[in-house]
Formats: C-alpha cells, sequence, structure tokens
C-alpha cells in the first residue's frame, strides 16, 4: 500500500479499481506527465452510491459525501494509469459538478468533499486550482460528478 493509499485509510478512504466507463470514452488518459480522468461519479462496488439533486431531496453533507467518493474513484483512475498514488507529484485541477436546483449556491461546499480528500492523500501537493459547477442533471440522477488532472514523476 502506497503513503498516499495510507493517509486515505487514516481518514476512512479507499482508492477503488477503477469504475467501468458508462459510455463510448476511456475512465483516463497520460499525457506527457499529466494524469486527465475522465469525469467519475460516486460509484462503490459498482453502485451509484449517491443519487438526487442538491437544493432538493440531498444535503450539502450528502453532496460532500458524494464528491468524496468521485475523488477516491478519480484517485483509482490514476493508480490504474501510473500504477503508484505516490508518483504524483501534485494535483493541478479538479472540476467537479453538481446536480443542483436553480437556487442552490453552495455548489463549492459539495466540492469540498473532493478537494479536502485530496489534500489530506497529497498535503501541500494536493492544492489545485478548481471549478466547482451547477448543473440541472447528471448521468444516473448522481449528486456529482469529478474530474481531476494530476501531475506525476
Amino acid at each position: 500500500m502506497s503513503k498516499v493509499e495510507e493517509r486515505l485509510a487514516s481518514v476512512g478512504a479507499v482508492v477503488p479499481d477503477v469504475p467501468l466507463p458508462l459510455a463510448a470514452y476511456v475512465p483516463g488518459l497520460v499525457s506527457g506527465n499529466l494524469v486527465y480522468t475522465s469525469g467519475q461519479l460516486p460509484m462503490a462496488n459498482g453502485q451509484l452510491a449517491f443519487k438526487g439533486r442538491l437544493g432538493e431531496n440531498a444535503s450539502v453533507e450528502d453532496g460532500y459525501a458524494a464528491a468524496r467518493q468521485c475523488a477516491c474513484n478519480c484517485l483509482g483512475v490514476v493508480k490504474a494509469l501510473i500504477g503508484d498514488l505516490d508518483r504524483v507529484k501534485r494535483m493541478v485541477k479538479v472540476v467537479g459538478f453538481v446536480n443542483s436546483t436553480a437556487d442552490f449556491e453552495a455548489q463549492p461546499k459539495v466540492v469540498n468533499g473532493a478537494s479536502e480528500l485530496l489534500q489530506v492523500a497529497f498535503g501541500e501537493a494536493g492544492a489545485h486550482a478548481r471549478s466547482a459547477v451547477g448543473v440541472a442533471a447528471l448521468p444516473l440522477g448522481a449528486m456529482c460528478e469529478v474530474e481531476i488532472v494530476v501531475e506525476f514523476e
């Protein structure tokens, strides 16, 4: 187990195997020394773990947990592509899409679930640029979707 995975385990987070794509895309790809993940839903054990819309039938806490699961799934993609999360030099970018009502304005608090987990995993190297975007719907009715860009050695 990598040092990164040990830090994640200390906060109850697990890096899963790569979830299967839901459509015609790859889970991630390497270009130079960067990994780009496709958007990852909050899947756990092959099932959508967090379904709903923020501002309607889901709380910020639910969304936070969903974004955290999405980040774990992103790390599973990174690990599959580069072999060891200890090779990550830094997080570059996080993009979070939040399934939310038109009047919901706490998307940044939801996507903090991903951002804060990545900072636990990578310390200062986990700091990143970020977007947190509200959307009208996501695949399977997921609460959120997260994609990341990672630099590695």
